[in-house]
Formats: structure tokens, C-alpha cells, sequence
């Protein structure tokens, strides 16, 4: 009888505590009315919460009287009281101060933006759709597609009168029409024995792709590619606060070394790199003259992609001297010039040009490229600005198209000394491996847009500094000293190795470095007398000897090659790291921030390398390291690592 009555009451208080909660479903837009992915849901006062998907979507089970907090950076959070008929609550949040009105500083002084950047769709015209996709949808049937989780789905493809002839609309969107996203494989480096390898030579990358289009897939909840994780690009993401450079330097060098928080047998060394912020005296700005060469193919036709595109372009255009130059491109079937050259005191006019594109027909990116660098030699600036700023989803599928071609076409082009910027939009049929390869390859850098916040970032705030270079063709050689290093492995940029003669060969490309950038190496190394499984006993070597360094306390000594953005020959500079070990507690915050970073991004890579799979440890670095953040980009670090979803962890 007692069991009985137990177990009634606890019936009984299932019941209550059942009947307090309340499942809340809802929809979460910005002012324009577009769905923010990503935004952070959260029961006040306790640790239930969620994330809203790509659409903008989201669902929780939250108990009544309570309030749900949503935050999302640069947004305004707010806080809505739940109450028993609290079922559906679509919350619409209001762009920040921070964003509101934010301060350019550039051309000619403090600008403020308007945050007026809405946009409309355009529906998916049939005609529009790539000649893969219309293949794929049969618009009398129900089509078999994967969506983005990777499960397959089958969807009905309808429109509102039924038919389905040229000029039928559909609503299809990017999860419906997901295809293979493409990346160049990435091979990470492994330890290398210094008494045989004493080198190690790479060229810098400042691109930021890799960062944003780790956080889109952790947003929309999709399994992350271990190629789409390049560690160096999601370190470079973040500023970090390096001593400004001398006054006849371009740039300052930082080093420093502390003990690896994955590895209890290795040390951890920063390497730092800080550009000089020309853009801070607008009466040494040269004038530019700017080719926008925007992708207007089917592909294009989602409100991710060219919507977001042409609003994005506005902080952009916004923010033009008179003495600048605009000329927009466009390719789809063909390419053609939509404006040409036009004042940046002109600013309606080059809105004007930029809003009347739409999408539709194939892609031929190989045209679009060589009209846009032709109109660019034709408005060349002497000592000027000279750029192409190529925006697409990089599905080329009409003319040179293949990555070898694309490349040589590339090459060809840099010599006119125009240089070049890809911008990276959508999913589904991204080729991210052709967007890296244009842009390495064009003296020029490349990031990827996958919200209007990060439009703003991109192209407001951090575009002035992004577009002028003040140094190209920037490489490190690191030598290691063999008395105190016996191996070392240099985490990520492995797709930025270069063999060491290359270090000394000014023919050979490697990356730029833009103004007030900072660019973070970061080495693994493990010191003499250390067993580790990750060291190859080479002590049986017949003809070569280890050569030690005698007493040097040096750890190793970092060289840089540069040129100036005009110039042809090299120059160098060097400076030596000593062994003084760091202590993790004793870290500064930027240090620890770009470990955990490093970290994140093993994890995600699954490597062999890190002897620790737990968010935890990633998270308490990166809160230990995440210092002021005034623009809340190392606050969205952390949360997305708390909402990552992937085996390991």
C-alpha cells in the first residue's frame, strides 16, 4: 500500500511539474525581416536554451512564469515572460548601437552607416535554375533530395497556379537544392624531426573564410567537413592586440612560448604579426578604382546568396571618396558591364546599378574574370588602389572552370598589378576550394558571408584596412635550435607550405598583408630528452650526424620575406625567440584565446594530436582568454563551441 501511495505522488508531481511547462516554438527575424540563424535562446536563470536554425527557427521546453532571454550579437537581447499561453512567440530584435551606427575609419574620417539594408527575395524562376538542378526536380513529382542535416527528405514541388512549364516559380530553397560543397583536401601536418628538418616555410594567409563557414554549418546545425576546418584561417578570424610596428617598419613581430594546454610533452609557440594602419592619416590614402565582379548565375538565386550580396555591397558603396572609382561586372550565360566607371561621389548611381541585377542562366566565371580585370587596367590609378572584388558562390560551370584553369587565368592577370578579393556566399554548390585558390593566387584575400553581421564586418568596418596592402609576398622560415627542439609541427597552414629554397626566391607568390591585420602562427614542439609517441627514434642514421648548437639558449630564430606592394625584390627581417618558457596561468589573454581556437579546430578536425576531446577544456581557455571584446566576436566563439555538434565531443 505504501509503494502505492509513492508512487502516486510522484505521479502526482510529474504532473505538476508537466503542467508548469510549456513548449515555445517561434520564428526570430532581424528589422528586415530576414531569419537570424544562430540566435542564442535561454531559460533565465538556469542553462536550458537553444540556438535558432538557418531559418531562423527554433524550439523549447521552458517552464511557465519564467522569461527566455535572446541574444545575438550586435542585436539588442531581449527578455519575453512566459505564460501558459505562450505557444508560438516570433521575436523580431533590433540591430545594437554597436552595429546601429557603425564608425568606418578610413577615407576621410568618422562615417556613420545607415542600418537601413533590407532587401526583398526574388522567387526561383525555373528558367533561372542551373541545368543540374532542373534535372534534378521533377516538378509532377515528389523529388528526393538531402538536406542539410544529411538526411534524406522528400519534398512536393509545387507553385501557386500548378503549372510547370518556362516562368513557372517555385519555393525552393537551399536546403532543397543542397549538392556537394567542395574543398581542397587538407593533409595535416605532422611532427617533423628538426635534426633532419631544422626549416619550416610558409606563407602567410589573412583570409577568414575558413572562421564563418565553420560557424554557418555549427548554426545550422550540419556535420562539419574535417577539409572545411582550416585551423590558421580560424585563429586569424580574431584581432588580436600586437604592439603597433616601428616608424620605417611595416610591420611588428611578437613571439612567445608557454606549454601546450593539449599536450603535457610539448610547448606552444605564437608567433604575431601586426600591420601598420595606414588608413589612420586619410591624407596618405591613395585613391582606388574598384571592379565589382558579381555572380548573377542561377546558383545566385537564394536569399543567402545575391540578396544578401547586393545589401551587403551598400556599407560598401557608402563609404566611397570622390576620388574613387567603381565600375560593376556581372556574368551569368555571359559577362557584361552593368556600370562603368563611376565617381564614388556617385553613390545612387552605383546603388542604382548594383540593385536591378537579378539571377538566372549558368555560370561563366572564366568571361566574367577577364572583362573585370580589362576594365580595371583601363581605369588603372598609378600608386593607386587597383582591385577586383569578385563575389560569388564559385559554381563555375561555363568556360574555364576547373581549378588548374582558373588559376593559370589568375597568374596571368596579377601581373597588370591589379589585385583581388573573393567574397564567398551560400551553401549547398559552394566551391570553397576555387574561392581559395582565386583569391591565393591574385595577390588578394578571401572571406565568406553567410549573414548581414558579418557583411558589415567584411565589408564596413574591416574592408579598409583588408584593402590596402602594405606588404605582398610575405613568407616565414622558422629555424629551430636542435639542442633545445627536437620536433616541432606547425598547426595548420597546410595549404600554405612552401619548400625552404622558396624562402629566398622572389618569384615565388605567397601571401599580403593588409593595413592595422594581424596574422598568428602557432608551433608545436616538443624539447630535446622528452619521450613522445609522436617523435621517430632517427639515431641509426648511417651518413647524417645531428648538428647541436652548443650552448645557444635560442629556441628558434623566425625570418620574414616581404616586398613592398609595388616592389619586386625581397627584403628580410629577423628576430630570435629565447627559451623562456611561459607558464599557462602566466599566458596573456590572446595567447590563450588563439590556443583555444587552435584547439576547437583539432577537435573538429578529429587530429591525432590533441590529447583531449572535451568542449570543457576549450572553453576555459577561451574564457580565460577573452579579455574585453568589445565587439562580442570571442563571446560567440565560446557559445559555439558550447552548441558544436560533433562526435568527438
Amino acid at each position: 500500500m505504501k509503494n502505492l501511495i509513492y508512487t502516486l505522488v510522484l505521479l502526482l508531481c510529474a504532473t505538476i511539474v508537466q503542467a508548469q511547462e510549456v513548449q515555445v516554438t517561434g520564428t526570430i527575424t532581424d528589422e528586415s525581416g530576414l531569419p537570424l540563424p544562430g540566435v542564442n535562446i535561454l531559460e533565465k536563470g538556469t542553462s536550458n536554451g537553444t540556438q535558432s536554425d538557418f531559418d531562423g527557427n527554433y524550439k523549447l521546453l521552458v517552464h511557465e512564469g519564467t522569461k527566455l532571454v535572446y541574444s545575438y550579437i550586435g542585436y539588442i537581447s531581449k527578455e519575453i515572460t512566459i505564460t501558459k499561453t505562450s505557444k508560438i512567440i516570433d521575436v523580431q530584435l533590433q540591430i545594437g548601437a554597436d552595429l546601429d551606427e557603425v564608425v568606418i575609419r578610413g577615407y576621410s574620417g568618422v562615417r556613420k552607416e545607415s542600418k537601413s539594408l533590407g532587401y526583398a527575395v526574388t522567387p526561383l524562376n525555373a528558367e533561372s535554375l542551373s541545368r543540374r538542378d532542373r534535372k534534378r526536380l521533377n516538378t509532377n513529382e515528389s523529388s528526393v533530395v538531402r538536406s542539410l542535416n544529411g538526411k534524406v527528405a522528400g519534398l512536393k514541388i509545387t507553385n501557386s497556379t500548378g503549372s510547370t512549364g518556362p516562368g513557372s516559380h517555385f519555393t525552393v530553397n537551399d536546403a532543397d537544392l543542397i549538392e556537394t560543397e567542395s574543398y581542397s583536401r587538407i593533409q595535416e601536418n605532422i611532427f617533423k624531426n628538426v635534426a633532419t628538418a631544422p626549416l619550416s616555410t610558409f606563407s602567410i594567409d589573412v583570409d577568414k573564410a575558413g572562421y564563418s563557414n565553420v560557424r554557418r554549418m555549427i548554426n545550422n546545425g550540419q556535420e562539419i567537413p574535417s577539409d572545411a576546418v582550416k585551423i590558421e584561417e580560424m585563429i586569424n578570424y580574431f584581432n588580436y592586440a600586437y604592439p603597433e610596428p616601428e616608424e620605417n617598419e611595416p610591420f611588428s613581430i611578437s613571439t612567445q612560448v608557454s606549454n601546450a594546454p593539449w599536450n603535457k610533452d610539448a610547448q606552444l609557440v605564437r608567433i604575431g604579426l601586426k600591420g601598420k594602419d595606414i588608413t589612420r592619416n586619410t591624407n596618405t590614402i591613395p585613391a582606388s578604382n574598384l571592379v565589382f565582379l558579381l555572380d548573377v548565375s542561377g546558383s545566385m538565386n537564394n536569399e543567402n546568396k545575391l540578396p544578401l550580396l547586393k545589401s551587403a555591397l551598400r556599407v560598401l558603396v557608402n563609404n566611397l571618396r570622390q576620388e574613387d572609382k567603381v565600375s560593376v561586372v556581372v556574368y551569368a550565360g555571359a559577362a557584361g558591364l552593368v556600370l562603368p566607371a563611376t565617381s564614388g561621389s556617385n553613390k545612387e548611381q552605383i546603388l542604382n546599378a548594383i540593385e536591378r541585377l537579378n539571377a538566372g542562366g549558368s555560370t561563366a566565371g572564366g568571361a566574367g574574370i577577364e572583362l573585370a580585370y580589362k576594365i580595371a587596367s583601363e581605369n588603372f590609378i598609378n600608386n593607386g588602389n587597383n582591385r577586383v572584388i569578385l563575389a560569388t558562390d564559385g559554381d563555375f560551370n561555363v568556360g574555364a572552370s576547373s581549378n588548374r584553369s582558373m588559376e593559370d587565368l589568375i597568374v596571368a592577370k596579377r601581373e597588370s598589378g591589379v589585385f583581388l578579393t573573393t567574397l564567398g556566399f551560400g551553401m549547398g554548390n559552394y566551391r570553397d576550394s576555387k574561392m581559395e585558390t582565386l583569391a591565393d593566387k591574385g595577390n588578394g584575400n578571401y572571406a565568406y558571408i553567410d549573414t548581414m553581421q558579418e557583411a558589415r564586418k567584411v565589408l564596413g568596418t574591416e574592408f579598409f584596412g583588408t584593402m590596402y596592402t602594405i606588404a605582398k609576398d610575405v613568407k616565414i622560415q622558422v629555424e629551430f635550435n636542435p639542442s633545445i627542439v627536437q620536433a616541432y609541427r606547425l598547426i595548420g597552414y597546410e595549404n600554405r607550405l612552401l619548400n625552404d629554397e622558396d624562402f629566398k626566391d622572389d618569384t615565388k607568390d605567397a601571401g599580403e598583408l593588409g593595413s592595422g591585420h594581424t596574422v598568428t602562427a602557432l608551433y608545436e614542439v616538443i624539447p630535446v630528452g622528452v619521450k613522445s609517441m609522436y617523435v621517430k627514434d632517427i639515431s641509426d642514421l648511417k651518413y647524417t650526424t645531428p648538428v647541436l648548437s652548443g650552448n645557444s639558449n635560442d629556441l628558434l630564430t623566425v625570418k620574414f620575406r616581404y616586398k613592398e606592394p609595388q616592389g619586386s625584390k625581397s627584403k628580410l627581417i629577423e628576430k630570435v625567440l629565447p627559451n623562456t618558457i611561459i607558464p599557462i596561468d602566466q599566458m596573456n589573454e590572446d595567447f590563450k584565446f588563439s590556443a583555444a581556437v587552435a584547439l576547437f579546430g583539432m577537435q573538429l578536425r578529429k587530429s591525432l594530436f590533441t590529447n583531449t576531446f572535451k568542449r570543457e577544456t576549450v572553453i576555459a581557455l577561451a574564457e580565460s582568454g577573452k579579455g574585453i571584446d568589445k565587439d562580442g566576436y570571442r563571446a560567440e566563439f565560446i557559445r559555439l563551441v558550447k552548441s558544436a555538434q560533433y562526435s568527438n565531443l
